[in-house]
């Protein structure tokens, strides 16, 4: 048995939105780690959640900073 495809779309539930959030979240941090570690790349990462707050990842050292 394969996972079900969901259809991408704004999850109205509050709750439910902000746990999927954090779960994705963490994923996608995880995954820069990796990608950063298995190719030595230099990444920057920015999230913000839907209530304003920020979230970064950075690697060590980071050289160039584009605005």
């Amino acid at each position: 048995m394969g996972r079900v495809k969901i259809e991408i779309k704004r999850i109205e539930n509050n709750t439910t939105r902000q746990v999927t959030f954090s779960k994705r979240r963490t994923g996608i941090l995880k995954k820069t780690h990796e990608l950063s570690v298995l190719c030595d790349a230099q990444i920057g990462l920015i999230i913000f959640s839907s209530n304003g707050k920020m979230y970064q990842y950075c690697t060590e050292p980071f050289r160039y900073i584009f605005i």
